[in-house]
């Protein structure tokens, strides 16, 4: 028989209530973090953790951690001045319209990824071509390892490329994955791609700005 409302027991109920959802926490200091925290990657686990923000700009110092831990960087570059055309994009042979790379510091070379239903897929293309395609650009000289990527939109034509904060793009392969749908992620999952991108134009400043002396 099933027990009533007024019969059940306080164990019971423990289930049966909603549990509220536990606070994001710096993985260093354990303290609770707010929407919005920065981000570490941890270089040898070759993953992101959360920060407050006294951990996040003592792991801006040099040395900090033996170099562990790195903080991610809060910049959004563009070069208006290089573009990448059609045929530029052929060469990069990614199957998908969006893309991102980094500099793995441990590997010494470019690693690409793209999202897809699956999470993010990385290309097998060889990483020379990258370089070829996009080791001059000024972006590319400015990549700082491990925390920043450039990130790569096919459009119009031709491909837009920003600098930006390495946490970003995982942001966006989990959005993806979360709203793909059919084999073309469907309009929510397109629509959700344009937001992302406008939100990325708006805050990119021009790369002479970030040289500027």
């Amino acid at each position: 028989m099933t027990a009533s409302p007024a019969t059940r027991t306080p164990g019971l109920r423990r289930f049966l209530t909603e549990k509220p959802p536990q606070p994001e926490r710096c993985e260093l200091c354990a303290v609770a973090v707010e929407a919005g925290h920065r981000h570490l990657v941890d270089t040898e686990k070759r993953a992101l953790v959360c920060a407050c923000a006294p951990c996040a700009l003592l792991m801006e110092q040099p040395g900090a951690a033996a170099g562990r831990f790195r903080t991610v960087p809060a910049r959004y570059l563009t070069d208006p001045g290089h573009r990448l055309d059609e045929s530029a994009w052929e060469a990069l042979q990614i199957p998908v319209g969006v893309a991102f790379l980094f500099r793995n510091a441990a590997l010494d070379r470019l690693v690409a990824l793209y999202p897809s239903p699956a999470g993010a897929t990385e290309s097998e293309l060889d990483p020379a071509t990258w370089t070829d395609v996009l080791g001059g650009s000024r972006l590319a000289g400015l990549l700082e390892p491990d925390v920043e990527a450039l990130l790569l939109r096919r459009a119009n034509g031709g491909c837009e490329c920003h600098l930006v904060p390495i946490d970003i793009c995982y942001e966006l392969v989990g959005r993806m994955r979360l709203l793909w749908q059919g084999f073309d992620g469907g309009a929510e999952a397109r629509a959700a791609l344009d937001a992302f991108f406008a939100d990325v134009s708006r805050r990119a400043r021009p790369v002479d700005e970030a040289v500027r002396p």
